[in-house]
Formats: C-alpha cells, structure tokens, sequence
C-alpha cells in the first residue's frame, strides 16, 4: 500500500540537499572559473610558445629545458631567492627574542609592544621606498655610516646600488617590518603553563636553561608554521625588489617571482612564465614537506 507519509521524508531531505547545493552554487561557479580553470590553463600554456597576441603553439617540454639550461638568468634568480631566504631564521630568532623581551613584566608594555609592531602594518611599498631612501648612500639615513667607515680606513656601503650588499638592504628592510612576527610568538609564549616553568625552577633551570628546555618545545609548532610560511614568502619575494631596484645592480637581486612577472609581462613569454610558476608550485611543495616533516619539538628535547 502507497503511503505519502513515508515519502515525506525522503522529499524533505532532498529538498534540504537541492537548496545546499544551490547556496554553494556561486562559490563553486566562481572557484571553477576564476581559480580551477586558470591553474589548468597554466598547466597546458606552460608546453606551449604563447606571447598572448597570437594562438599557443605546444612545443611540450621546451620551456621547461631552455628554463634549466639558463645559467645566466633562471639560475641567477634561484640562487638569489635562496640567498633572501637567510632571512627566515634570522626573522625567528630576532621575533622570538623580542617576543620574550616584550613578555616581560615590564612598564610600559603595551607601548613597546605597539612601537615594535607599527612597522609591520605599513604597505610593502611604502616600505621600499622608505628604505631606499634611508639606505641611500650619499643622502639617507645611511650616509653618515658611509662617513664614519671612510674616515677609519673602511670601504663605504652602498647597499641598494652594490651587487654585493644589495640583498642584504632587503634582509635589513624585512626584519624592521617584524613585528607580526614577533605578536605571533607573543601570543604563543602566553600559552606556556607557568607550571612547567615553576617545576623546571625547582630542578635549578634559570635563565637561559628555562628557555630552552621550557620556552622552546612548547612553541615548536608555532616555529615550524613560521618556518614554513617564510620559506613560501622568499620563493614569491616580489614587491621590494620590484619597486626597489627592479633586479639590479646586476640582476644581483633579480628574485625568481620578479623574472617570472618580467617573463609574463614584459618579455610577453608566457609559456616560460607559465612553465616557471608550475617549477616554482612544485620547489616549495617539495621545501613545505621537508620543513613540515622536522620535528622541532622533538630536536629541542634532545639537544
């Protein structure tokens, strides 16, 4: 015998499925087409030879073999992104050492914690040109340094227009924007139980013993999710040295994010460019597991 009222049930929780399905509806839409469908056309543009005004021609992995056989360019811009990569341990050491500084039961706390964090809210680009000011050898911040150096027998630093000292100006510019880093390594140490350092007192641990053995296993995964997010933001490493020395002196900081945009939008190769962003998705997989498979907690107890 037919009874509706079994059905109702059935109907009603197709109804509730039909109407999630069409609230996600625009999301979907919008993920497929504006993030799904640009990746694989990456994909298929990187075999190709495509300057945009005319149609891709596949060439299979011929930007992918130019790219590696390029010494003078590609392999320049790794290995300076690899060298602006110093950088990322030097940013934890500095933002935990501040972090611990300004976790001190201090006057005036939340002053210094303010001052040490105004940098990091100001925009990448007004960043640079600030920097590339203060670090002007003849007239910024940096010219009386330059005075003092020439008058004791030492060579000058030039900074943004030596090849030899111009990554380092970037290195200098990004731990003065530490802050962020610092409150996110405040906010961890604030998740220490105080028991362990009141237990670790008893056994004789000060100072510095009381950080190590303490402090530092307990905000391990805070240090590996840092860890991990420097690493990805040196690969990308873009808006400084675009608006600062565009690659030069020498192609010196000429970063692999910055020959991709050159590729893309200046040379009009954009297979290359296409073939360089899968290179690089793939080289920061590989670097993010790598990271994420050390085990800090663990290194910091048995050392």
């Amino acid at each position: 015998m037919f009874c509706p009222e079994s059905v109702l049930p059935v109907n009603r929780e197709l109804q509730r499925t039909l109407y999630g399905h069409l609230f996600i509806l625009p999301w979907m839409a919008g993920f497929l087409l504006f993030t799904l469908y640009p990746i694989l056309a990456t994909l298929y543009f990187s075999f190709t030879d495509f300057n945009v005004l005319g149609a891709p021609r596949w060439v299979g992995l011929q930007n992918y073999a130019s790219l590696l056989a390029d010494r003078d360019y590609f392999w320049k811009s790794v290995g300076n992104t690899l060298f602006i990569m110093i950088g990322v341990p030097l940013s934890i050491v500095v933002g935990i050492g501040l972090a611990l500084l300004l976790n001190l039961p201090l006057r005036g706390q939340a002053v210094y914690r303010a001052l040490f964090y105004l940098p990091s809210v100001v925009p990448a680009v007004a960043t640079a040109f600030l920097w590339v000011w203060v670090l002007n050898p003849q007239n910024g911040l940096a010219a009386p340094l330059n005075t003092g150096l020439n008058r004791i027998g030492l060579p000058a630093i030039n900074w943004f227009t030596d090849p030899a000292t111009a990554k380092w100006g970037f290195i200098v510019m990004d731990l003065w924007a530490i802050g962020g880093v610092m409150v996110i390594y405040l906010a961890a140490l604030q998740g220490v139980p105080v028991h362990l350092y009141e237990a670790a007192r008893i056994d004789g641990a000060r100072g510095w013993q009381l950080v190590r053995h303490v402090t530092l296993p307990q905000i391990a995964p805070v240090i590996q999710y840092m860890l991990i997010i420097g690493v990805i933001g040196a690969f990308q490493y873009f808006t400084q040295t675009f608006v600062a020395t565009r690659g030069g002196p020498e192609n010196s900081t000429l970063f692999y994010a910055l020959y991709l945009f050159q590729n893309a939008f200046e040379f009009f190769r954009f297979g290359h460019a296409c073939a360089m962003a899968w290179l690089l998705f793939l080289i920061t997989l590989v670097a993010t597991y790598g990271v994420w498979k050390l085990t800090l907690s663990k290194a910091f107890q048995e050392a």
